[in-house]
């Protein structure tokens, strides 16, 4: 949608002091059932309840991240549904809302938090993956637009997406990270073509994406041209961040978007009310063993009694439990007006380390029959019919998933470089990239 001058300005929602009172006594006046997935959305979203992370004057209530994450379990324990899932609140609405204009504020993070539309990030490209401002997607101004070309990888949900966090090289005569902008993409175009990428789990979450001569407004540059580092860097630490070890949790929301045909749907029927079922569901990014259910499957299989697994679940309840310790520190020293610096890549390289253990664990357990794995429903049925175990398929999922968080949002790697360098002081790797124009840098082929 073009702005106008008639669009409707900002709400201010004020920052309370007691979060979890104020989003109970909101959700009793304004919770219900009955209501259409976009009508509850706008009421939450507009209230500033989808994301209270945000600023108060950015559609949000100006919370810390663990106060945001009370409000999201308050909503759910209320069993009210929960804001839009997806990257727009994850990681579009916090980066638009740092550096937007109100203008940029008020036509894309109001779409974000009302579940109006889908988001998906176009960052990492087949030549610049680890080292991202090394990108060579291009963008190249002509009159009140850019025309964009080039090739992105690995983007989560593109396929559902009707908008895109796109960073392009604007000016290649200046050394690399100086000549990128991040802009918003409407992913609804002729120029952008989407191909699934079909990961050893079975399913397809990361897509290849293809630019050929596609329009990108002016005015939907994010941060101001050739400045979209800075704005790349916001938006990687609210990844990190939310992805990390005692980041997440709240209220489960439905999809956003114009393509997920979820906004007109009753949303009480999409909050679930049945009871909590002992039986897994369906591994995804989000859901995989947690170490309450490897103790009863190790229990189930004969092997809690096993000195070593009994050891491992201990670990991996040390690294939860360090997580969820790491969220509260770094809430108590930002309400005292301190900082720990680092702590979303130590949350993310946290992360990285609990998947790996709960595959290992898993497949401990599980012994021989992890060998097995289902990926079609079909073949799942069949699975258990013959195995008598629903928990296979999970722990067998998780374990193939598991060598993607480590990649995904900064590689372990990254994550080291930028705690040795960013918050210990340690001196960079030697090189000329922060002097030479990108023109002039080796390119990777």
């Amino acid at each position: 949608m073009a702005m106008t001058e008639e669009a409707p300005a900002v709400p201010f929602n004020e920052t309370p002091a007691d979060p979890i009172a104020a989003v109970r006594e909101w959700l009793h006046d304004n919770w219900d059932p009955d209501l259409t997935v976009a009508e509850w959305w706008e009421r939450l979203g507009l209230a500033g309840w989808s994301s209270p992370l945000l600023p108060s004057d950015a559609f949000g209530r100006g919370l810390s991240r663990a106060d945001s994450v009370a409000v999201m379990r308050e909503i759910a324990s209320f069993g009210a549904l929960g804001p839009p899932s997806g990257l727009g609140l994850l990681l579009a609405a916090p980066s638009i809302a740092t550096h937007g204009t109100p203008e940029q504020i008020n036509e894309y993070v109001r779409d974000i938090v009302t579940g109006q539309k889908a988001w998906c990030q176009l960052f990492s490209e087949p030549g610049a993956g680890s080292d991202l401002a090394g990108l060579s997607a291009k963008a190249e101004l002509d009159g009140e637009e850019w025309i964009v070309n080039g090739q992105k990888v690995w983007t989560s949900l593109g396929q559902t997406a009707d908008m895109g966090m796109l960073i392009a090289r604007t000016n290649v005569d200046v050394p690399k990270h100086q000549g990128i902008s991040w802009m918003a993409i409407d992913m609804h175009q002729p120029g952008v073509e989407i191909r699934p990428l079909h990961e050893m789990t079975g399913h397809a979450m990361f897509n290849e994406v293809f630019l050929t001569d596609a329009r990108v407004r002016a005015d939907a540059v994010i941060g101001g041209t050739n400045n979209g580092w800075a704005v790349t860097n916001t938006t990687l630490q609210a990844e990190r961040a939310g992805l990390g070890s005692g980041g997440s949790g709240g209220a489960a929301g439905a999809n956003p978007g114009t393509i997920s045909n979820q906004l007109g749907r009753r949303c009480g029927d999409l909050v679930d009310s049945s009871p909590k079922k002992k039986a897994p569901k369906r591994v995804n990014a989000a859901n995989r063993p947690n170490n309450n259910m490897l103790v009863d499957f190790a229990r189930s299989e004969g092997k809690l009694d096993d000195p070593s697994i009994r050891q491992d679940l201990m670990r991996l309840h040390t690294l939860n439990a360090l997580g969820g310790f790491n969220a509260q520190r770094l809430k108590a020293l930002r309400r005292a007006g301190h900082d720990i610096p680092g702590m979303a890549n130590i949350s993310k390289l946290m992360m990285s380390d609990t998947v790996r253990l709960t595959r290992d664990l898993g497949l401990r357990i599980l012994g021989a029959s992890g060998t097995l794995h289902a990926y079609t429903e079909e073949q799942r049925e069949s699975l258990n019919a013959a195995t008598g175990n629903p928990m296979l398929g999970m722990v067998t999922g998780s374990a193939l998933y598991a060598q993607a968080p480590p990649i995904y949002g900064g590689t372990d790697q990254i994550q080291r470089n930028i705690i040795g360098e960013r918050a210990l002081g340690l001196p960079k790797e030697p090189n000329d990239d922060k002097v030479k124009p990108f023109s002039e840098l080796p390119k990777n082929v």
